[in-house]
């Protein structure tokens, strides 16, 4: 499977390193005759979260005529394909990178090698122990996980027992909202007990499905649930379904997909965080393509963040969040 994956990627950026505007021309003749390349580089490529990412870079990359080349390892916790990844396109000398690192340490090391070899990089969704970087796109992740944990409150009036599935360790974004919603529950509601918090859900629908699986029959009694990713949110949705709880248990979530969206029809979510991953993946491209022209950039641009709550879900904002046209981007 690895060396699988490995030969998709040489395949990708063999036609960049072939293509007439490589190593041998001066870069002013080489952007004269070709368009910019920027590589754009996921956590994972499963999720719907990532394809929405991949329609708002293909937006991007028509508007400002640049070419965008979208690989990524096919799941969110192989460090190692997503190193590979990074330094075969360091190898092919791309214009940029715009990277959503899986690991907030372990992508250090590439990202510097990148700027080193003068391939600035941008960094979005989750955040990186560096500052090598040009800027970074995300969402207010604790804030995100803030606004879960005031909407959890709210449902359980203050009082109850509550149950954390984090995601996976590393990950700088989950971890920033895992970290607001203990926070902001801590400050505000003194009164809920927080029953588990050191689960981890681990990077598939499967795994957190199992784990969600366990934690319910660890603690029936529970009142409330947070998740920090669509992963999560779905493998609960699915272990609350099959209990049986479904709907009696409040269950705030993060991300959106359109199980998660038809969960908060049949009233099986309370509510769910929702990001704009579209518009991160073009202001992704978009900062890289002004890095390259010599623009100076925000360090920091942060994006949409919104609670999807059955109450707001037919408003015209949230439907347009939720229900992006990536179609006419992935063609």
């Amino acid at each position: 499977m690895f060396r699988l994956f490995l030969f998709s990627i040489a395949a990708a950026v063999a036609a960049v390193g072939c293509s007439p505007g490589s190593d041998s021309q001066q870069g002013s003749e080489r952007d004269a005759a070709e368009p910019l390349r920027i590589a754009v580089i996921p956590k994972g490529t499963t999720h719907d979260f990532w394809k929405s990412i991949h329609a708002g870079a293909e937006k991007a990359a028509r508007e400002f005529d640049v070419e965008v080349i979208w690989v990524g390892p096919e799941k969110e916790d192989d460090r190692r394909m997503q190193i590979e990844v990074v330094q075969n396109f360091i190898s092919s000398a791309v214009d940029a990178i715009v990277l959503a690192p899986l690991d907030d340490a372990a992508l250090v090391r590439p990202v510097e090698n990148a700027v080193q070899r003068a391939i600035p990089v941008v960094i979005i969704d989750s955040g990186l122990q560096s500052e090598a970087y040009s800027s970074f796109v995300a969402t207010d992740n604790k804030e995100g996980g803030r606004l879960g944990a005031r909407r959890l409150g709210a449902l359980l009036e203050g009082t109850g027992r509550v149950i954390l599935l984090r995601y996976a360790e590393g990950s700088a974004s989950t971890e920033n909202r895992e970290a607001g919603f203990l926070e902001q529950l801590g400050a505000h509601h003194p009164d809920i007990e927080i029953v588990s918090s050191n689960q981890y859900a681990g990077a598939t629908k499967e795994s957190a499905f199992q784990v969600a699986q366990n934690l319910l029959n660890k603690f029936p009694e529970v009142d409330g649930i947070f998740c920090p990713n669509e992963s999560s949110t779905f493998g609960m949705m699915r272990a609350l379904q099959t209990s049986g709880r479904a709907g009696e248990v409040m269950f705030v979530g993060f991300d959106t997909s359109e199980a998660l969206v038809e969960g908060v029809k049949n009233g099986e979510i309370h509510g769910l965080v929702s990001q704009d991953p579209f518009d991160m993946g073009y202001q992704g491209v978009k900062t890289a393509v002004a890095v390259i022209s010599g623009e100076t950039v925000e360090p920091r641009v942060a994006t949409r963040l919104e609670m999807i709550t059955p109450e707001n879900l037919d408003e015209p904002s949230i439907q347009e969040l939720v229900n992006p046209n990536l179609e006419e981007w992935l063609d």
